[in-house]
């Protein structure tokens, strides 16, 4: 009769007066979280906490708080994971009452501490008791100390209801029970969803995975009379509870535990736990399955609640990102985006692809500071802000400016990093401005990698802080076929690494990746699908500018010359000779390769930016090729007649020598010089005008027709 007005006991009550209560310290927020039977050990309504440590100093002296706090910096200071205190506590009715408080240290990835956790428990009768306790008793009240700390070090890692779940089912989680199979069930409405179980014989239940909150099943009553229920019978229990009957006879099991987790005197799910061989449960049994519940539901809560926060935080950063690219003529674009592998799954980074006039493209690949649902309000106002800027048509360093003067206009105390970037795609212009952000990625067709040196600004926001808000334009050649690449630092930063190796790592998978932009982001994205510990969210913009090959009767090559590639003169020379022999023109090869070198040496020397360097078939019936060699120079090259002795100024003359017609155009803002050849032999069998295959080009000297 004892045991059974036992059970009867209310959940809250059996904690309160178990003395045994679990604690959350948030070292960050400065929160102190205690469950039910914690505060009963500091004798304290829930009314009269608010989640303060300054609220127990009506129970805890000033001085015993100076203590305990002590004991947990010696420990944070010594590098200890684990620390132990007794210490006062004045309860209401002005007894002193001894208290033993363990805890754990819980740091992040980098070894900062973030959070204390762990039990709380009245400890008067230890000093006077412990002499006169049995070596059995000793050892089962260490056995239930030592399961109840190592839970809440557990679940204090767990954000996720998924979480809390592994935590239950996964290795060591019946084990830390001592049961044979285990059932999880959330308060969802009015219904009990079963959401996690383990043991053999559990898939009996399947059936069960959800049914309405009522008396027909023993959880479900646990769940609403918020009351435990103990059974060493579950064919004595089938004649309570007739629809558990089927499925009692299929469990095999003997003995059960019917837990209401509890959280702030509301039902947030339930546990059983299921025994085989188990006559009888203990006062320490009931004692560590009410304090495992206890912990649990504050956990399921905690958990519950970060779920709900980061559905909406999702959601809400999905309706900011663009749903769709544009088609464009002349290129290919694909971008990915991936949320962070831990915490809320949000965060600040946003692509976006913007049509503007006189068709060009503006790209933009950026990054809000945090990873928070301000930091995703505040990513999607900024992409609009700069979206509506490049619209306007201004060039990449206005528009920069402008979403940065946006940014700190904005009431938010976050910075953002951003590069924003116009191409051309029938000229291969392209113009980009950099705040602060990583280095583009540019691969050529042949397979050649490099971080072009784009010169950037202070972030988004700081710039606009420190009057700085210049922010340079670099000019780049995107020639046919080559692919460009835009990412956010997650995708290069990973924890216990650096930076640089994560762009080197980053560099050759660009290097090794498929040639398609859909494909090369597929490729570079794939690694991001696997769960990274603290994945950073990740942004990433692909775009290739369509190959240019001519046709097969008049094939052409681009090659890009860098004017900091000391090898690229003698590479751009192999791949002229070479393209001239796959296409039938082997007797103008010498006369050639003499006048691109002269013209190619001119752009380097009187420009500052390199040169594209182009050879083309040209259709018709006489055999001719033309060379162009394209710079940003707006000066015109001049025909001088130098002396004998001079050593300098014959470059034109051999250029006039040596072609059939050269001139020069206006190209934008620079110039283009072309000079024509014309092969005086027929063209090989099956080469030439007649091969009906033409060989695309290489570029950026890469050797490679």
């Amino acid at each position: 009769m004892a045991g059974r007005r036992r059970t009867e006991i209310a959940l809250g009550e059996r904690l309160a007066l178990n003395r045994v209560g679990s604690f959350e310290w948030d070292l960050e927020e400065g929160t102190l979280e205690l469950d039910a039977a914690g505060l009963a050990v500091f004798d304290l309504r829930p009314d009269e906490y608010d989640g303060r440590p300054e609220s127990l100093l009506a129970r805890v002296s000033p001085e015993e708080g100076a203590r305990l706090g002590s004991a947990v910096m010696t420990a944070i200071h010594a590098g200890r994971s684990s620390y132990g205190a007794y210490f006062r506590v004045l309860r209401r009715d002005g007894e002193q009452q001894w208290t033993h408080l363990r805890g754990r240290v819980l740091k992040d990835e980098h070894g900062t501490p973030r959070c204390v956790a762990g039990v709380v428990r009245d400890a008067g009768a230890d000093r006077a008791q412990l002499a006169m306790t049995s070596p059995v008793q000793l050892a089962g009240w260490q056995r239930m100390t030592t399961v109840l700390q190592d839970t809440a070090d557990a679940l204090s890692r767990a954000m996720t209801v998924e979480d809390v779940t592994a935590v239950l089912t996964g290795e060591g989680g019946l084990e830390r029970f001592g049961a044979d199979g285990l059932v999880l069930g959330l308060v969802e409405g009015e219904v009990l969803q079963l959401v996690a179980q383990a043991g053999e014989s559990m898939s009996a239940l399947a059936e069960l995975k959800l049914h309405r909150i009522d008396e027909s099943l023993p959880l479900a009553e646990a769940v609403i009379t918020q009351r435990p229920r103990f059974v060493t019978s579950l064919r004595e229990l089938a004649d309570r509870f007739p629809r558990l009957g089927p499925y009692a006879k299929r469990l095999e099991l003997d003995a059960a535990a019917f837990l209401p987790l509890v959280a702030q005197a509301r039902s947030v799910g339930g546990l059983a736990l299921f025994f085989r061989g188990r006559e009888d449960f203990t006062a320490e049994d009931r004692d560590l399955c009410l304090g495992l519940a206890g912990i649990i539901a504050q956990s399921l809560q905690r958990a519950i609640l970060f779920d709900g926060e980061r559905d909406f935080a999702t959601g809400l950063q999905s309706t900011m990102l663009p749903r769709h690219i544009p088609e464009f003529d002349g290129v290919e674009i694909a971008a990915r985006y991936h949320a962070a592998s831990s915490g809320r799954e949000v965060g600040g980074d946003w692509w976006d692809v913007i049509p503007l006039p006189r068709r060009r493209i503006g790209i933009a690949v950026g990054d809000v500071e945090g990873h928070d649902t301000q930091a995703a309000a505040v990513m999607g106002q900024l992409r609009i802000a700069l979206r509506a800027f490049a619209g306007e048509g201004h060039p990449p360093s206005t528009v920069v400016a402008r979403a940065s003067r946006f940014l700190a206009e904005l009431d938010t105390e976050r910075f953002a990093t951003c590069t924003y970037a116009q191409v051309d795609p029938a000229t291969g212009d392209v113009r980009v401005a950099r705040a602060g952000h990583m280095e583009p990625i540019l691969r050529a067709t042949g397979g050649r990698v490099s971080t072009p040196p784009v010169r950037g600004g202070l972030p988004l926001g700081l710039a606009t802080e420190f009057g700085d808000e210049e922010y340079p334009e670099t000019r780049l050649d995107l020639l046919p076929g080559e692919t460009f690449v835009l990412f956010t630092d997650g995708l290069v930063e990973q924890s216990g690494s650096d930076v640089v190796a994560g762009v080197k790592a980053l560099t050759e998978a660009v290097r090794a990746g498929p040639v398609q932009a859909t494909a090369m982001a597929d490729h570079l994205s794939e690694p991001l699908r696997q769960a990274r510990p603290n994945g950073d969210d990740v942004a990433l913009l692909v775009l290739r500018r369509d190959l240019d090959p001519g046709t097969p009767l008049a094939p052409r090559i681009h090659q890009y010359l860098h004017p900091a590639d000391p090898q690229g003169l003698a590479e751009t020379r192999t791949a002229l000779r070479r393209a001239l022999q796959d296409w039938g023109f082997a007797s103008i090869v010498d006369d050639v390769e003499v006048a691109a070198g002269e013209l190619m040496v001119n752009a380097l020397l009187h420009t500052e930016a390199g040169a594209v360097v182009t050879l083309e078939v040209l259709p018709g019936p006489a055999r001719r090729v033309r060379l162009w060699v394209k710079d940003r120079s707006s000066v015109w090259p001049r025909r001088r007649t130098p002396g004998e002795a001079a050593t300098s100024g014959r470059g034109l003359l051999m250029v006039d020598a040596y072609t059939d017609a050269w001139g020069v155009e206006p190209r934008g803002d620079g110039k283009a010089v072309w000079c024509e050849f014309t092969a005086t032999e027929p063209p090989p069998d099956g080469e030439g005008e007649g091969d009906g295959e033409a060989r695309p080009g290489t570029d950026r000297g890469d050797g490679t027709p």
